[in-house]
């Protein structure tokens, strides 16, 4: 780039100095034609140039001949002015364009070398031409009789040699060409300062190198299924691809770029994760919209030592389908359980079946088995189980209920509790009921009421044309010691060791609930995002997730909340109890 730029500037400063030069020469020439006019015209008014060249008019071949004209008037007179003005030649002509004077004496009387008739025909004429002297810029002028003005009897041709225009042009370009070499210099200076520029700004990248880094950018940013935002040194945004607008609910990704990453709009912590960047950085969680997303941030520096930063990446990665996995294992999980729980019930059974066989109290023993057949071969420890219909909402909340009886709390269902229908969307159910349910749990375990208990109510409700599942969930802990709940349902709030910030500085759920039972309620499912994602979740569908009550210390303890439209449908009709139960065992087995 530097010897193209300095092969343009070159070919610039040669064409004007060349362009300069020529205009320069014609303007010398012209110069030098009007001041041959300018003599000749002088010579051709003189009075004895006039008288001279009329008494040679109708001389005879012997006063014409060379030697007679060297030693004439007209020769010495010409040579005079020829010496005096520097003029290549003064030459004076008759009528017919024979030479009566010429600096070569050997040439007079002969006919002049260039065309006459415009001068012996009355008109001054000025030209640059090649005659017996060279090269010349002259003048032919007419030479009029005497005491007459339109009478010619000759005519007198001055020339200046092209050797003196020259040299006028050299003294006159020499300024031009010294101004040409400094442009040249300046411009081979600016050259250099630019490459050196270029260099530093492309990182000693050539031009190829660059075009292959941008295909490679713009493959790997559309090729990749990540999230990447690029960040420069000054905090504004240079690459945002697809992918990162997708999962951040940007419309138009390229509208980012160039802005200050303040104004962009993205979540807040990520000028928090830029100010933090480590290469050992923890990725943060999340949530927005309907996705789960992981951010992490990395400084970027160049390979060469000594250079500054260039900025940072942020990779944003979706962890909405693991996620929704992980609270599907943990549904499975909570059942597995649940069965482990009652293996030994359902082997005592056996036995007890066992042991009234064997002493022959058959009657006994088919009683026995009658009331295990009515009531289910398992029991759950929850409280009212009977009042849940759904087949899946039995299982889950029994399933809650054996880890809360582990942990010395007991899980009742509500005596208000109607479900008429049946759960269709068990992913969203599990999440917000485990949530809840989790929390109340820790709630109730650190409280300080003697009894330790939570009770959940769930009722459906048709009235809005699509099944809402209602639910209530209340605890006997401490309550929350907050004026104001909706700091709780903050993503990333955490009070797992009380109030303050975390160890990677976000803040925390502000203040312990139920005796520190919002660090169960932020924590148990996500570290600090259980509540955010069941609200995010529940209004996602048109509903919510509130505090109704929270508490006092002692107990009872906080009251949560929550609606979930298109949760539930209606139950079938008797004739088809048995497809619905086994679309019901589907959905239990999808959650």
């Amino acid at each position: 780039m530097m010897l193209l730029h300095l092969a343009v500037v070159a070919l610039v400063v040669a064409l004007c100095g060349g362009v300069y030069g020529w205009l320069t020469y014609e303007r010398l020439g012209r110069d030098a034609e009007h001041q041959a006019l300018a003599i000749a015209r002088s010579v051709a008014a003189t009075d004895d140039v006039r008288a001279a060249v009329a008494d040679l008019a109708d001389a005879g071949p012997d006063e014409l001949a060379p030697g007679v004209l060297a030693g004439g008037p007209l020769q010495s007179s010409a040579e005079e002015v020829r010496a005096r003005t520097e003029a290549l030649f003064v030459v004076v002509t008759d009528d017919e364009g024979l030479r009566l004077s010429h600096p070569n004496p050997a040439l007079l009387g002969e006919r002049v070398s260039t065309d006459p008739s415009e001068a012996l025909a009355g008109h001054e004429v000025t030209s640059q031409e090649r005659g017996t002297l060279g090269h010349s810029a002259r003048a032919k002028v007419p030479v009029h009789a005497p005491g007459s003005d339109t009478t010619v009897v000759g005519a007198v041709s001055v020339g200046i040699s092209r050797e003196d225009v020259l040299s006028t042009l050299r003294s006159d370009i020499t300024p031009v060409a010294a101004t040409a070499v400094g442009a040249l210099g300046l411009g081979a200076a600016a050259s250099t300062a630019i490459a050196r520029r270029l260099k530093r700004l492309t990182l000693g990248l050539e031009p190829e190198e660059i075009t292959a880094l941008v295909q490679d950018q713009e493959a790997v940013l559309r090729g990749v299924d990540e999230g990447v935002i690029g960040v420069s040194a000054q905090h504004r945004i240079t690459v945002f691809n697809r992918e990162a607008g997708r999962l951040l609910g940007v419309a138009e990704p390229t509208r980012l770029v160039g802005l200050p990453l303040e104004t962009a709009g993205l979540p807040d912590c990520v000028p928090a994760l830029l100010a933090a960047a480590t290469p050992a950085s923890p990725a943060v969680e999340q949530v927005v919209g309907p996705h789960v997303l992981i951010l992490s941030a990395r400084a970027v520096r160049p390979a060469g030592t000594g250079l500054p930063e260039l900025g940072w990446v942020v990779l944003v990665r979706d962890r909405t389908e693991l996620q929704s996995l992980t609270r599907q294992l943990d549904a499975v999980g909570a059942l597995s359980t649940a069965l482990r729980a009652q293996r030994h019930e359902f082997a005592n059974r056996l036995h007890t079946i066992s042991g009234l066989l064997g002493i022959g109290e058959v009657e006994e023993a088919r009683r026995y088995v009658a009331e295990v057949t009515e009531t289910g071969p398992l029991t759950y420890p929850a409280e009212q189980a009977e009042l849940l219909r759904d087949p899946y909402l039995q299982a889950f909340l029994g399933a809650k209920s054996v880890e809360a009886a582990e942990r010395g709390v007991s899980l009742r269902i509500g005596a208000e509790t109607l479900v008429r229908g049946q759960v269709v969307d068990p992913q969203d159910v599990t999440t917000v009921i485990g949530n809840l349910v989790d929390n109340a749990v820790r709630a109730a375990v650190q409280g300080s009421a003697a009894e330790r208990w939570v009770e959940v109510e769930l009722l459906d409700d048709w009235s809005g044309g699509e099944g809402t599942l209602h639910l209530v969930v209340a605890d006997s802990g401490d309550g929350l010691p907050l004026e104001e709940t909706e700091p709780i349902f903050a993503q990333g709030w955490s009070t797992a060791s009380g109030p303050g910030p975390t160890q990677d500085g976000a803040p925390r759920d502000g203040v312990a609930h139920d005796g520190a039972a919002v660090a169960g309620r932020a924590e148990a499912h996500g570290q600090g995002f259980g509540l955010s994602l069941s609200r995010e979740l529940a209004r996602r569908r048109g509903g919510d997730v509130w505090v109704a009550d929270r508490g006092r210390p002692g107990g009872p303890g906080a009251v949560f909340c929550a609606r979930l439209p298109g949760t539930v449908v209606r139950a079938p009709a008797p004739g088809t109890e048995a497809q619905g139960g086994a679309g019901a065992k589907r959905a239990g087995g999808a959650g």
